[in-house]
């Protein structure tokens, strides 16, 4: 098995707020309703609470992330990932569900710093003014689907990996001193 690497190999910026691609991470798309059989216990087996609606919650070495009434997403350690999906798997049987690791398949990035949400505010449409600590959303960073909370004195943001490189671009141009709200 090769060694897992990130899509543009931790590129790091720093402008008004520093930008940084991390990872790899291990992420896997968990589709399924609130009411199956197990639906509490695989959270539990990763030391989860359920996140509510619109909400990320964080436990120890994983998140969840609530991205529709039947979607979530479980951020981990990519060596982690393996696990994880056993313990869906074990909690979730004999229920309808599906699980996918989709670690290689997206990029995150870290916007950090007191005017992170400047860099955002240029890309997003989405009241930033109302956006709590630890609130998911999903929507579009110009042009590319994404996903992003706020916690920790920044934000994470979660897209595609094939447009990674686009979105680094994005968010080091919406940085760039000088250009602050």
């Amino acid at each position: 098995m090769s060694d897992p690497v990130s899509a543009l190999g931790g590129a790091t910026f720093e402008g008004f707020a520093s930008v940084s691609e991390v990872g790899p991470f291990g992420m896997i798309s968990l589709r399924v309703k609130p009411d199956a059989n197990g639906f509490a216990t695989a959270f539990a087996a990763l030391g989860l609470a359920i996140p509510d609606m619109r909400r990320i919650a964080l436990g120890k070495g994983y998140a969840a992330a609530w991205m529709s009434p039947d979607e979530y997403l479980l951020v981990m350690d990519y060596a982690a990932t393996p696990d994880a999906m056993a313990a869906l798997d074990k909690a979730l049987s004999g229920s309808h569900y599906l699980a996918v690791v989709v670690s290689d398949a997206r990029a995150m990035f870290r916007v950090v710093g007191p005017r992170a949400d400047q860099v955002l505010r240029k890309l997003s449409p989405v009241d930033f003014n109302k956006l709590a600590p630890l609130e998911v959303r999903r929507t579009r960073a110009a042009q590319v689907a994404a996903a992003f909370w706020h916690h920790d004195g920044g934000y994470t943001v979660v897209c595609f990996r094939s447009v990674a490189d686009y979105m680094m671009g994005l968010l080091t141009h919406s940085a760039q001193p000088g250009s602050e709200l």
